[in-house]
């Protein structure tokens, strides 16, 4: 089992930066696939960045530019760097683990950009 534990979010106005983290702690080991995710009620949960041992990090083009996914494997922690947020990137943002081909998720963090 993994657990993943959200953390970061919060009110930002719009230009505002957040970082988001998730932490990650029991059977970690062999986790080589993790991504964030988000999602607005009523809607198909989004692929926002992943990050794979070996390749380059993958981003939707919506976040591209403005957001930067990385992994600290000595915190055993995934974080999530958004910058020049707009209001159109409110949503629960949810971390996810992929580990030898079962998946995980955390909790959620709401973010909610708005003046």
């Amino acid at each position: 089992q993994v657990q993943l534990v959200e953390s970061g979010g919060g009110l930002v106005q719009p230009g505002g930066s957040l970082r988001l983290s998730c932490a990650a702690s029991g059977s970690i080991f062999s986790i080589n696939y993790m991504a964030w995710y988000r999602q607005t009620p009523g809607a198909q949960r989004e692929l926002v960045a992943s990050i794979q041992s070996g390749s380059n990090p993958n981003y939707s083009d919506s976040v591209k530019g403005r957001f930067t996914i990385s992994r600290d494997n000595a915190k055993n922690t995934l974080y999530l760097q958004m910058n020049s947020l707009k209001p159109e990137d409110t949503d629960v943002y949810y971390c996810y683990a992929n580990r030898n081909g079962y998946g995980y998720w955390g909790q959620g963090t709401q973010v909610t950009v708005s003046s």
